[in-house]
């Protein structure tokens, strides 16, 4: 498991969210990096048909403390988004702090 994966997988496991900017300072990364990786498990989430680890990511500013539009991108891309992107975001979270 990946550094990153293995941050995501302890902030679902407690039901929380962080910021892009705290996630790459946590993670020694530049935001670049971090945004590929972040694009790489959204693939591979789409692929094994599970939510999307980088939903626990949020803007710092925020108000419904949502991803960046470059996640709500992503995952149209794959073929996964509405058009409700507080719903979209609720739903996946969910899905990923109580795994089935």
């Amino acid at each position: 498991m990946t550094p990153l994966a293995a941050r995501l997988a302890a902030l679902a496991a407690a039901g929380d969210t962080i910021t892009y900017g705290a996630l790459a300072k946590d993670l020694g990364l530049r935001m670049a990096d971090l945004t590929a990786q972040l694009e790489h498990l959204m693939e591979t989430d789409a692929r094994e048909g599970k939510p999307f680890r980088a939903a626990l990511l949020c803007q710092r500013l925020s108000p419904d403390h949502l991803p960046a539009p470059g996640f709500f991108q992503k995952a149209a891309e794959l073929g996964r988004f509405t058009d409700d992107p507080v719903a979209f975001t609720a739903a996946e979270r969910q899905r990923l702090y109580s795994p089935e």
